[in-house]
């Protein structure tokens, strides 16, 4: 079938059990380095690409196919007089097979190499030579992929078609070997980066399927689940341990909990429903924190989503088998705990060990009409000095309050408001068209299900327009707020909260989130 081939691959599963009986049919091996060896121990009669450019390799392996005696191999084109002339003068057969991939850039991200370790990964003559053979489909089989291997052994000739899919197999290769780059240059070592500098104009940002959803947000819409190129972590790395399939409602809820879980290292529990915290709860240990989240609004976690911090004990496991629950992650699962939620078939189990350690660095992305738009990830900061107090200044228990109420509502959908107490998240005001309704609210859940506790923290996720938010939290006993400031209408909010006796902490950063 074949009668000159070029063999260099990275990725060497069945390399040789493809090429053996294909040289045992008179084909003709240019291969090069590792994959020469292996040939050559299979059987293969390989010539090193040394020999076919008259050139050895050099910088340690960095140059041995960029050489014009395999591109024009590569590059002549059929029925050229010229080019035919050239490669009988250069003593060269046109390449009509061509076997690549590409240097494991993306495992090698997985070893938190350096930023010049993970140079080294960076496949230069690979692309080179499957782009030009590619370019070239009319004449050349070009593969990158193993899977195709026995598909090609199979059929006695390639069609044009078929040689057309190889090809547009190795530059989809190609194109997200350097989507993968380009990404990592983007948000990996920015130690030495000039933030004035502009990101590139193209960003590729789709990576690798894990998996078709049943459906979407809703059952008319169909759904994929992408991994990001760059990130080795990510929720496609949490082991499902039971239930049913994650659904894309599932997922999105659970990106509501670990990112607000994330906020805490302190022994810590969130509810989630529709992508919405719904409870927090800290505690001396798991049990407790469970509690108080479940607690915290027990009409709203029916049908939930619930993640933990630390390792899931068997008490812990009774009090979720007690509720209909859509989800519970945790970083790992004591014996017991699992026999417990084993009962509840249905339940999706979801283990994470790097949940809380896990770094992220890729932008943000979400798509509108015909385009995406990218963002740097939201940083809420903890008590900061610069903060500015109006009022009563806070003790440190008081500070712990505020710091941990501000932290939740950064991951309410704005217009957002948050009430806490000291242990627990009392009432929350969410997705309102204005910050008045939000206040409401969370006032009224405050008042259902937590009026015993009155020690307790407002936060807003941006500023009071108004002094009447301030009135409002006034009337229902509220006498700590957190919020950015920032309005052209501070300084009669912050008269306001005098006159009623409201201490006010401005953090000059708004946390919006929509």
């Amino acid at each position: 079938m074949f009668k000159n081939s070029l063999v260099s691959v990275s990725d060497k599963s069945e390399i040789a059990n493809f090429i053996l009986p294909l040289h045992k049919s008179g084909m003709r091996v240019v291969s090069t380095g590792g994959t020469a060896k292996l040939l050559k121990e299979a059987g293969v009669e390989v010539i090193d690409v040394s020999e076919q450019t008259g050139h050895p390799e050099v910088m340690d392996g960095r140059v041995k196919t960029l050489h014009p005696k395999v591109h024009m191999a590569l590059l002549a084109r059929e029925g050229h007089s010229g080019d035919a002339d050239l490669l009988k003068e250069q003593g060269l057969e046109p390449f009509d097979l061509v076997v690549g991939n590409l240097y494991p850039f993306s495992e090698a991200l997985k070893e938190n190499l350096s930023l010049k370790e993970q140079v080294e990964f960076i496949d230069i003559g690979g692309p080179s030579f499957l782009r030009a053979a590619a370019k070239s489909f009319d004449r050349i089989a070009v593969v990158c992929d193993p899977a195709d291997y026995q598909m090609i052994l199979e059929k006695k000739e390639l069609t044009i078609e078929d040689r057309k899919m190889l090809a547009a197999k190795v530059f989809a290769h190609t194109s997200q070997y350097d989507s993968i780059i380009s990404s990592y240059l983007i948000s990996g070592d920015s130690e030495a980066s000039d933030q004035s500098l502009q990101a590139p104009a193209h960003i590729s940002q789709l990576g690798d399927k894990v998996s078709s959803l049943r459906y979407g947000e809703n059952p008319g819409q169909k759904a994929i689940w992408m991994r990001d190129q760059v990130e080795a972590q990510g929720l496609h790395s949490a082991e499902k341990i039971q239930g049913k399939e994650l659904s894309y409602n599932n997922l999105l809820d659970l990106e509501a909990a670990v990112q607000t879980l994330r906020e805490w290292d302190e022994t810590c529990c969130v509810s989630v429903k529709h992508n919405n915290p719904c409870g927090v709860g800290f505690g001396a240990d798991l049990a407790e924190a469970v509690e108080r989240s479940l607690a915290a609004d027990p009409v709203s976690v029916f049908g939930g989503i619930i993640a933990m911090n630390e390792p899931v004990t068997g008490a812990v496991a009774e009090k979720l088998k007690a509720l209909f629950l859509e989800c519970v992650i945790a970083p790992d699962y004591m014996p017991e705990a699992l026999e417990v939620l084993a009962a509840k078939k249905n339940l999706r189990v979801l283990k994470w060990p790097e949940m809380m350690a896990a770094k992220f660095s890729t932008p943000l992305v979400k798509s509108v009409l015909g385009g995406y738009l990218l963002q740097d990830r939201d940083v809420v900061l903890g008590w900061q000095d610069s903060w500015q107090v109006h009022g009563e200044q806070p003790n440190e228990q008081m500070k712990r309050q505020l710091v941990n109420t501000w932290k939740l509502c950064a991951h309410l959908k704005s217009n957002a408001i948050a009430i806490a107490g000291p242990d627990y998240s009392v009432g929350l005001g969410m997705g309102q068209v204005n910050r008045v309704d939000a206040v409401e609210q969370a006032v009224s859940r405050w008042g259902q299900f937590h009026s015993d506790v009155s020690q307790v923290v407002l936060a807003s996720d941006a500023f009071f327009p108004f002094p009447d938010s301030i009135e409002k939290a006034s009337a229902a006993g509220i006498s700590w707020v957190i919020q950015p400031g920032g309005s052209i209408k501070d300084p009669d909010v912050i008269a306001k909260a005098k006159e009623l006796g409201v201490n006010m902490v401005l953090t000059g950063q708004r946390h919006f989130y929509h």
